[in-house]
């Protein structure tokens, strides 16, 4: 790896989550639960950790305990800037969008670039843009 990596502490929710990302980012995902860990701190089916594969886009992300927090998004975007060509991006706003809310609308801004916010369905936050498009 050769840049940080976003790791996520979800409460039950982790497996869902990384589908989730599998989906929206074409990526493969590969989960361990606690019982594959031999952690008996919580259920078994568990995620203990889990990540996406084979994709654009790095993620971890794991279930926590009662005792310890789970994640929550403040003052803080994962930004997917010129990440992939404008149509991929283009999707990957929508698909994020689905159960979550559009914070500011993937449009063309002044300067000529395009950009846009979305919280997902999982509280996490993107910025999503490209330089110019023929599309425009």
């Amino acid at each position: 790896m050769t840049a940080p990596t976003p790791y996520l502490h979800f409460q039950g929710a982790a497996r869902d989550a990384l589908k989730f990302y599998a989906d929206v980012f074409g990526s493969g995902v590969q989960l361990h639960t606690f019982a594959d860990f031999g952690r008996t701190d919580g259920p078994g089916d568990a995620i203990a950790h889990g990540y996406l594969v084979d994709g654009p886009v790095a993620l971890f992300a794991a279930d926590v305990t009662d005792d310890e927090p789970a994640f929550r998004s403040k003052g803080v975007m994962f930004a997917l800037l010129g990440a992939a060509d404008p149509a991929t991006l283009r999707r990957w706003f929508s698909d994020l969008a689905d159960g979550g809310r559009v914070v500011d609308d993937l449009q063309k801004r002044p300067w000529g670039a395009s950009d846009g916010q979305v919280i997902d369905r999982f509280g996490v936050h993107w910025l999503i843009g490209f330089e110019a498009d023929d599309t425009d």
